[in-house]
């Protein structure tokens, strides 16, 4: 995937993340300042900003308000979002956008069309990812999150996007695998799902679609990944 189909603020987040390396900045470097760099790396400064708060978030970034952009740390989940094993199918952003537009409508559907006893089996699934976070078992917790999105899309009564799932779900799933990286934020998933499961016990459908979109956005923001929604969040 090139550079020219990507989200401009996530072309300049990996741009600095490229200045950053390429020019050995070392934690405690201050980067140049925001006018230079919106100049350098030819992007809007919205788009800059934006860029900015994802690295900020990702902990690789700090920006003192009045002082400028300095480096902390590397940029571990940048990283792993780079070396995704499927880039010849298609990359990371795209998979966290498809699933923002199906899975919202999904979770919304299922709003409407949840039993009990699958209500239940997604209440048992986010207290078993709260102990598997607990333990720090990542990659159970990352299997269970997979999980509680199949369980959802199938709850949707949507025959298509279930099977889409169940077709390409070593893509699904490692795109589920990737916000674990910041662990010191692994908690996060678990709290926004709690909020989804919430909406769905009350079978309340526009909540649901909002919260389950939130989540997908969140979640593309803890690897290190921005893209532009409808709504222009």
């Amino acid at each position: 995937m090139n550079s020219s189909a990507r989200a401009v603020p996530e072309v300049a987040l990996l741009a600095i993340r490229k200045l950053i390396t390429e020019n050995a900045y070392a934690p405690g470097d201050a980067l140049p300042s925001q006018r230079e760099l919106a100049i350098q790396l030819g992007v809007s400064r919205a788009s800059l900003r934006e860029a900015l708060s994802s690295l900020s978030a990702l902990g690789v970034i700090s920006v003192q308000p009045g002082k400028g952009v300095y480096v902390q740390a590397a940029d571990e989940s940048a990283q792993a979002a780079m070396d995704w094993p499927f880039a010849a199918q298609a990359c990371p952003q795209d998979i966290f956008q498809l699933r923002y537009a199906l899975e919202g409508f999904a979770a919304g559907l299922a709003a409407t069309r949840l039993t009990r006893d699958e209500l239940d089996v997604l209440q048992d699934n986010v207290e078993a990812m709260r102990l598997e976070l607990r333990g720090e078992d990542f990659e159970r917790a990352a299997r269970l999150d997979f999980e509680f999105h199949q369980l959802i899309l199938r709850a949707s009564g949507n025959q298509a996007m279930a099977t889409m799932l169940i077709t390409r779900a070593d893509i699904f799933l490692e795109s589920q695998k990737l916000p674990f990286i910041r662990r010191e934020r692994v908690m996060e998933t678990w709290q926004e799902h709690r909020k989804i499961l919430r909406a769905l016990a009350r079978h309340a459908s526009g909540p649901a679609h909002k919260a389950m979109s939130e989540h997908i956005r969140q979640a593309a923001s803890r690897t290190g990944i921005v893209f532009v929604t409808h709504d222009g969040s």
